[in-house]
């Protein structure tokens, strides 16, 4: 009985030996490279080639029917309705949004997780709840419109509710990123700071902003980029009306109904507004990391 086990430990050693053998490692790490490969051919497909798909469509309209849609007053509007409303959307965000921010980076108080969930709960809700939502708020007969009602105000279905919808929608992405940006510095640099003769404040405009400001850069990208794409809590709390409330995704969706091609030529064009301020951001971010 020895023999036999100790026969078949003998087999086990050689056998593990030959899977380690130089010639048997090459082969290993092909495929393992193959593996990782695939799905990193696969996503980049998902993600690229869609967008490849709109630019080479939308190229294919020619240069004076383009031109045509691009000079289209439809168009036109709703992109100077969008851009109005981000911007004021990220200015908002920024304002209201910073202090939360530092707030959940720096300080342990009552209400902490509640005000957490209440940051986070906006990134996974369906956009058209958020806008329910809104209307039940707001609305005519909602918890405070009832009250702004009798004074004359009226806020759903103006550009006031695509403002809201907006914030509602695209603050928790500019929050989560700039909690993450501050939690990253160490209070003791804002502590030497003060040390040195500044005061709080002083210690975190010159100290802790610039550091953080990468991560608040990209926060902003976040922002910006969810509010410009904001379409259910738009649609359902402010409405689809040209020149007061329709934004590009409205315009967009509209005129799938009625002309594909300028959908496709407006689609391309908010696509090539939001690379510019993508890479503008990144370059930003790279910029204030070299310092």
């Amino acid at each position: 009985m020895r023999r036999v086990l100790e026969t078949a430990e003998a087999v086990g050693h050689s056998t593990r030996a030959k899977k380690l053998t130089p010639a048997r490692r090459p082969v290993t790490r092909r495929l393992g490279r193959i593996v990782l490969v695939v799905p990193v051919v696969v996503s980049l497909a998902l993600l690229v080639l869609p967008l490849v798909a709109l630019l080479v469509r939308a190229s294919g309209l020619g240069t004076d029917k383009f031109m045509r849609y691009a000079q289209d007053p439809f168009f036109l509007d709703a992109l100077r309705l969008t851009l109005a409303t981000s911007l004021i959307t990220v200015g908002l965000a920024l304002v209201l949004g910073t202090p939360v921010a530092w707030m959940l980076a720096r300080w342990n108080f009552p209400g902490r997780r509640l005000l957490e969930v209440a940051v986070g709960l906006p990134v996974v809700l369906p956009p058209i709840v958020a806008g329910v939502a809104l209307l039940m708020l707001f609305g005519r007969m909602g918890l405070l419109g009832r009250y702004l009602d009798a004074f004359g105000i009226q806020i759903p279905f103006t550009m006031a509710a695509v403002v809201l919808a907006q914030l509602f929608t695209a603050t928790p992405f500019y929050i989560r990123t700039a909690v993450e940006g501050f939690a990253s510095i160490s209070p003791a640099l804002e502590e030497a700071a003060q040390v040195d003769g500044c005061s709080p404040s002083q210690a975190f405009r010159l100290v802790t902003l610039p550091l953080a400001l990468p991560a608040l850069v990209s926060g902003i990208t976040l922002c910006w980029a969810k509010a410009v794409s904001e379409f259910g809590a738009t649609l359902l709390f402010a409405g689809n009306f040209r020149g007061r409330t329709q934004t590009m995704s409205l315009a967009i969706w509209t005129a799938m109904e009625v002309d594909l091609w300028e959908a496709v030529a407006m689609a391309a064009m908010l696509f090539v507004v939001s690379l510019v301020i993508f890479l503008l951001s990144e370059r930003l971010q790279g910029a204030r990391q070299l310092h």
